[in-house]
């Protein structure tokens, strides 16, 4: 493989497994179904209990008013919960629902098994090469989300 071939071929591959982790979770997964920033806010918010919608659109890359909607949906869901920051009663802080944190916990712990039993029937040569990639590949997200916030 040409060295110029490695950034596609590496975000081709990168989006592809994700894709197909979704796709094979979505099944069991219980209804409403939750659209990918959907879940990407609520593991931010059951990660920062309280955070503000401000900060989780810049902690997302999204505009505010996109993030706004968001949270709309999922408090109309019942997902997200929404409180008044007695800091400053314009800002709003979010908490996540008991159901959300059990939805997060049943996807969170379907998918470690399923990529655990992928990895598992790979042969132990491709394993190591996985584990030995793991380092670059955090530094590739490090880098990306550097450039991100500077940008």
């Amino acid at each position: 493989m040409a060295t110029g071939d490695l950034p596609d071929e590496l975000a081709d591959v990168l989006a592809g497994i994700q894709r197909l982790i979704r796709r094979r979770l979505r099944p069991g997964v219980p209804a409403p179904r939750l659209r990918g920033a959907q879940v990407e806010l609520l593991r931010l918010v059951s990660a920062r209990p309280g955070i503000r919608v401000s900060a989780a659109a810049q902690e997302l890359y999204l505009a505010g008013n996109s993030v706004s909607t968001l949270v709309n949906e999922l408090s109309r869901a019942g997902y997200l919960r929404r409180e008044t920051d007695p800091a400053d009663r314009r800002s709003a802080q979010l908490f996540p629902t008991p159901e959300a944190r059990a939805r997060l916990r049943d996807w969170e712990a379907r998918r470690s098994a399923l990529v655990h039993d992928q990895v598992a029937r790979l042969p132990e040569a491709d394993r190591a090469a996985l584990e030995a990639a793991l380092p670059a590949l955090r530094r590739l997200a490090h880098n990306l989300h550097q450039q991100t916030e500077g940008s």
